[in-house]
């Protein structure tokens, strides 16, 4: 099963469902340093590829900003996916 979820906060919900990958964004990678520390405080999972459990959670920092029109070290991405049959 994947999920397509706009903030990766419910990954433990979504693993405990039995979802095999979840698919996030919302964090914007931090998208300001040093912003993005304190960001990592709320969001464990700030971008990036984690294994949590049997699942795959993929945190895409997207291609948008929020609040300030700028990143710091934290660039706009498009991520491709491919998925496979075990």
């Amino acid at each position: 099963m994947v999920l397509l979820s706009h903030s990766p906060l419910q990954v433990k919900q979504a693993e405990n469902a039995g979802v095999g990958l979840m698919l996030s964004g919302h964090t914007h990678g931090g998208q300001i340093w040093p912003f993005g520390l304190l960001v990592k405080q709320y969001y464990p999972y700030l971008n990036g590829r984690y294994q949590i459990g049997k699942m795959s959670l993929i945190v895409s920092r997207g291609t948008g900003l929020w609040g300030p029109q700028m990143r710091l070290w934290q660039p706009g991405e498009i991520i491709e996916v491919t998925l496979r049959a075990d």
